[in-house]
């Protein structure tokens, strides 16, 4: 596959999740978006209102992680989470499941953590993507999550948070995009350092990337 860095660009979600990020880490973040025009900005939700303001008029979306990075909180909190997000600008909402409960076989509240976050942030006209967190699932258990995420009506499945064992594989994503085939976006996160590994996670069928290494990808 071959891209042009313009091409490329708009296939990443510029990240910055790291605890001890910064103001001026956060806006460099920014700056580095806009420099190469990607698709959005995702950061920690304290940051929403920030990011948001930087990146006013650039078209870059503001992406924020919501019941990060565990997904082991209540769903209320996640939808208070989603909300405030949106209220401060976000774009996207990035949720974790409740990874216990799908691996505890109880698919209906699973779903239902979903289809809360999914509905409040569908009335405000927005994103949801769902972070399966593939490095504890088996193939069963991520077309499992895939199917529960799309009956909850979210918009993406994605991989990794990036702070489990094991970020994005090509072969989870190729799993993702067969269960959800056109009709949900598939998002790879975790791991992806190279303009190699971002052009196979693409090939594989990822739709968006989630990248903290966008410079090194893209330059």
């Amino acid at each position: 596959m071959e891209l042009t860095t313009n091409e490329l660009a708009k296939y990443l979600d510029h990240t910055n999740l790291q605890p001890n990020a910064t103001k001026a880490d956060i806006e460099k973040t920014c700056e580095e978006a806009k420099q190469y025009q990607t698709a959005s900005v995702c950061v920690n939700g304290y940051w929403a209102s920030f990011v948001t303001e930087q990146l006013a008029g650039t078209g870059i979306e503001t992406c924020v992680v919501v019941g990060f990075p565990l997904g082991a909180m209540s769903t209320a909190s996640k939808v208070a989470e989603a909300k405030k997000a949106i209220e401060d600008g976000a774009d996207e909402i990035d949720m974790v499941i409740n990874i216990g409960e799908l691996l505890g076989n109880n698919d209906e509240a699973v779903q239902a953590d979903i289809q809360a976050v999914a509905d409040g942030v569908h009335q405000k006209g927005k994103i949801l993507k769902v972070i399966l967190e593939t490095s504890f699932l088996n193939k069963e258990q991520i077309v499992k999550a895939c199917q529960l995420s799309e009956e909850a009506k979210a918009d993406f499945v994605k991989t990794s948070t990036g702070f489990s064992s094991a970020g994005a594989k090509e072969d989870d994503v190729k799993i993702m995009r067969e269960t959800v085939g056109d009709r949900l976006g598939v998002k790879a996160s975790g791991g992806i350092h190279s303009r190699q590994e971002a052009l196979g996670m693409i090939e594989a069928g990822a739709s968006r990337l989630g990248v903290s290494a966008t410079v090194d990808i893209l330059k």
